[in-house]
């Protein structure tokens, strides 16, 4: 069966006058269908031009980018993004940005309005849904930035450090919050975040990435049953797996060779 995602040999370096930097070397991985996949990394090490390559956003200077075993490097429009802030349009309110984007996305207005009316009122924003931006918490428009991607077509989604902005005890609702919706729904899942924990509770599998240059340094499978839960974090083998991803991510690691053996 195709990956929903793969990416083959993919380099991207930026040429600016005389001066050229490489940000990613030699990238090749995947992502299954229903499967979630974190790329965790040092800061700079590239992880939010690779999002913006298979988006189409940007070229690569080398490799391949494939969906459903398609070729669609440069192409725009195949995945449902969600950014590091929730960038909703202020002058529209909550339920008018998730059917902009719906509507935008090909899906017929009607069908838009009612996808979102129902759906604000699974996650518990029914009361917001006429509100404006500024007036929600960074948690709650969080929430509407994930709902417009979990709702846009496209089976694959890229999340961008989500939930970085967001204070600790916010962050850990939205990750048990997104848990609860990803487990109902198990669309592919790419997903970029610098928390190791939030990593490990996430994704079923982890890919760490060098300093940039960014190459893969180890791909690691999560081997926590499903359904999970922020008790997980009390459980030994877990607070193993942080210490390993942490060893790998050393800077005095930046050569890719671990100083450490990771679990699994």
């Amino acid at each position: 069966m195709p990956y929903a995602l793969e990416l083959v040999d993919i380099a991207k370096t930026f040429t600016e006058g005389r001066s050229t930097k490489r940000v990613l070397d030699h990238i090749s991985l995947h992502v299954k269908e229903g499967e979630f996949v974190s790329i965790i990394g040092p800061s700079g090490s590239g992880k939010s031009t690779l999002f913006h390559l298979i988006g189409g956003l940007q070229q690569p200077t080398r490799g391949e980018i494939r969906m459903d075993g398609q070729r669609v490097t440069g192409e725009r429009g195949r995945i449902a993004y969600m950014p590091q802030s929730a960038s909703l349009l202020p002058w529209l309110t909550v339920r008018a940005n998730i059917v902009m984007a719906l509507t935008i996305a090909g899906i017929e207005r009607g069908s838009a309005e009612a996808q979102a009316a129902d759906w604000l009122a699974r996650v518990g924003l029914a009361a917001e849904a006429d509100a404006y931006p500024d007036t929600l918490s960074g948690g709650m428009q969080q929430r509407v930035s994930f709902l417009r991607a979990l709702l846009s077509p496209q089976r694959l989604m890229c999340l961008d450090e989500p939930f970085g902005a967001l204070d600790a005890l916010t962050r850990l609702h939205m990750q048990t919050w997104l848990l609860s919706l990803w487990e109902a729904d198990r669309r592919s899942v790419l997903f970029v975040t610098h928390s190791i924990e939030e990593a490990l509770l996430l994704s079923d599998r982890i890919i760490v990435l060098s300093p940039s240059p960014a190459t893969v340094i180890r791909e690691i499978d999560v081997p926590f049953a499903r359904p999970r839960s922020e008790a997980l974090w009390t459980d030994p083998s877990f607070n193993a797996y942080k210490l390993a991803i942490y060893d790998l991510l050393k800077p005095a690691n930046g050569s890719g060779t671990p100083t450490g053996e990771v679990i699994g």
